[in-house]
């Protein structure tokens, strides 16, 4: 019965993987430049980060909410406006941090959002 339970669970993980892409429009695609908080960053993190037992109000691993603009920039250890390299979360989302983020249950950031999320920093994390 245990060797049921296990093998029906493996099979609804793999189905819930499969079916796990990025959905996120392609309007959405992240430009290189000029990066709105409002347009693309949170739509970002409300698709990849904000799912349950992760950066929610309710849940905020790590001690972080990335629900809303002000949640998001509340601590500067986490968002340093300007300064990507003195930021958390520009750490933590690299793909090659230990600890990927989101993990591995959920679909990862694309190269387009990691660069989008670092450059919104680097252009000084606006509220636009």
């Amino acid at each position: 019965m245990k060797k049921i339970a296990i093998l029906i669970f493996i099979t609804g993980f793999i189905f819930f993987s499969i079916d796990c892409k990025d959905k996120l429009p392609p309007e959405l695609e992240i430009p290189a430049e000029e990066v709105s908080y409002t347009k693309h960053i949170q739509p970002v993190f409300e698709l990849k980060c904000n799912n349950s037992g992760c950066h929610n109000d309710e849940d905020r691993a790590g001690s972080i909410s990335l629900t809303s603009y002000q949640n998001t920039t509340a601590d500067l250890s986490v968002v340093f406006p300007g300064q990507p390299q003195n930021s958390r979360l520009a750490t933590a989302i690299q793909p090659s941090t230990s600890v990927p983020m989101p993990p591995m249950a959920y679909p990862p950031l694309t190269e387009n959002q990691v660069k989008g999320i670092i450059t919104w920093i680097k252009e000084g994390a606006k509220n636009n």
